[in-house]
């Protein structure tokens, strides 16, 4: 498969997770730390959505549920203030809102002192076609001064969509998985802590040097453009890779770079900063052949 063809695939569908911060796989399944697992970010991430707890929408359909929870620090006790919680998701007929003004189902709340946050929302629901379906999930980026922003997921128990999704099913996925309450009131109600893991992180003035537009050295019409978002680096989406806003890049060290969840070796975005403000970054990624494809680019001066 082409690389190309392969991140689009992987976005719009969802791939196997490993786990992130200190948790570690025993053969069985995975244990240690508390930190929070990632998961794909999705095709379907907005940036800028509107600080507000309520996503409910007079009028349309779907189960009113509530999610609510802390974000604590790495020592997996003490709560993180200020945090900022980006949540998105599809509405009851499991569309995304990818264009309009309104943001529907969209928000962004930051944690309080005690590190509290919380959503009231609907309850999205699986979506796909055929035998190829996404189970129910909530889409969360956490950003916290201190630590790498986390994606990830969220699903529910008795989803019969979990066990045929790949990134659900993953062992990194199990504590994500939440029971829902049934209240009183007919209304539904999960909850979620999450726990930050520093891992590394790049210094903004390093990144600063990575930014901006690439093209390939064999083909002019091979263009990439980097930009920098809430300390991370991103892919800008276009009409390539099918994505509204683009792909999040994780820090591994020594200049390189992977997708969140993905195998570094599938895919890994090295760079090198050459005499005279040169910047050459280096795609590798191993097709299903167990081929390499190499793709030198050089950034825009």
């Amino acid at each position: 498969m082409h690389r190309r063809n392969f991140i689009k695939t992987t976005a719009l569908s969802a791939i196997a997770i490993s786990a992130t911060g200190f948790v570690r796989f025993n053969g069985e399944r995975y244990e240690g730390d508390c930190a929070t697992t990632s998961d794909v970010l999705g095709p379907f991430y907005r940036p800028n959505s509107p600080v507000r707890e309520s996503l409910r929408i007079k009028g349309e359909k779907g189960d009113p549920i509530e999610l609510v929870g802390k974000i604590l620090h790495d020592d997996c006790m003490t709560p993180y203030k200020k945090a900022k919680i980006e949540l998105w998701h599809c509405d009851a007929d499991g569309v995304y809102d990818n264009e309009t003004a309104d943001f529907k189902y969209r928000g962004t709340a930051y944690s309080d002192n005690k590190g509290n946050y919380c959503f009231k929302s609907i309850l999205p629901v699986p979506y796909g076609s055929g035998d190829n379906y996404r189970p129910a999930h909530f889409h969360m980026m956490i950003t916290a001064e201190g630590y790498q922003p986390l994606v990830t997921q969220l699903y529910f128990v008795g989803d019969p969509w979990i066990e045929k999704d790949s990134s659900s099913s993953s062992p990194a996925a199990k504590r994500r998985i939440l029971e829902v309450q049934n209240l009183r009131d007919g209304s539904k109600k999960v909850e979620y802590n999450v726990s930050m893991a520093k891992k590394l992180v790049v210094e903004p003035a390093s990144m600063g040097l990575l930014v901006g537009n690439y093209t390939s050295e064999k083909d002019a019409n091979n263009k990439m453009e980097l930009f920098r978002k809430d300390s991370q680096l991103w892919i800008k989406g276009d009409k390539t890779n099918e994505m509204p806003y683009g792909l999040n890049l994780e820090f591994v060290g020594d200049n390189t770079f992977q997708l969140p969840g993905m195998p570094l070796e599938t895919l890994s975005f090295s760079f090198q900063l050459l005499p005279y403000g040169v910047v050459k970054l280096v795609e590798t990624y191993t097709n299903d052949k167990g081929e390499k494809e190499v793709t030198e680019y050089v950034r825009e001066k």
